[in-house]
This record gives structure tokens, sequence and C-alpha cells, in this order.
């Protein structure tokens, strides 16, 4: 008797892992909360996420554009305006995100201090410890 394997991107999982794998990024949920507070431009988007380059920001805008969570908008005017809002599958996400992000601003100074107690129990630091 043989074991049949099944290929995972042949299948529904393999979709489902790319779409995770858009929203665990680095800057993902950082503009799909943003964009909850309303229609905003690019520049308004760099100003209000520290430490994010032009071309990440752009990158991210166009992948959540092409998953269906955001639109943009280009507006015919000199000079050229472009602006980016969720759609209704974008906004439904608001109510995953939420929660997950109050979490974050209420426990961010405790896992501060946990990263500092655990680092400062190696004189090699975090990235040379062993599991």
């Amino acid at each position: 008797m043989s074991v049949r394997h099944t290929d995972v991107c042949d299948t529904a999982s393999c979709e489902i892992r790319d779409l995770l794998d858009r929203l665990a990024d680095k800057w993902s949920l950082l503009v799909v909360e943003l964009l909850g507070q309303g229609q905003q431009r690019f520049g308004e988007l760099q100003r209000a996420i520290e430490g994010i380059s032009q071309r990440m920001l752009t990158l991210t805008l166009r992948n959540l554009e092409r998953d269906g969570l955001v639109v943009r908008t280009v507006h015919p005017v000199v000079p050229p305006r472009v602006d980016y809002e969720l759609t209704p599958v974008g906004r439904s996400l608001l109510t995953i995100i939420g929660p997950l992000v109050s979490w974050t601003r209420e426990n961010r100074a405790e896992i501060t201090h946990a990263r500092a107690r655990y680092d400062s129990k190696s004189s090699t630091g975090p990235s040379q410890q062993t599991p």
C-alpha cells in the first residue's frame, strides 16, 4: 500500500499561507491600522510609520492592493495626488487586528523589560544563546 503525498502548493493552503505571510510581515498591519483612520496620502503614511523606506512602503501598498485590502486612487492634478484607503475586506481586517494592536500597546513595556532581563542573563547576547 503506497502513501499518497499532496503537494501543499496544489491546495488552497498555499494561498492561505501566502496571505498570512503578507499580513505577518513587518509593515502590512501597521499600514492597515493607519488606513483604518481613513483615506491617506503616501507621504502621510510614510511620516506616520517610523523607519519605513519609500520603497518598502510602495511594495507594501502594492501587495495590499493586489490582495484586495487597499484601493489606490490617482487624482489627475499637478502635482499628482495619490490616496490610499481600505476596501470593505480591508476594513473587516480591522476588527481582528484591533485587539492585537491594543494588546501590543498595553504590554510593550513589560515585553521590553522581559527582553532586557533575558539578554542580561547571557554575556554572549540573545543571538548566541543555545535553545
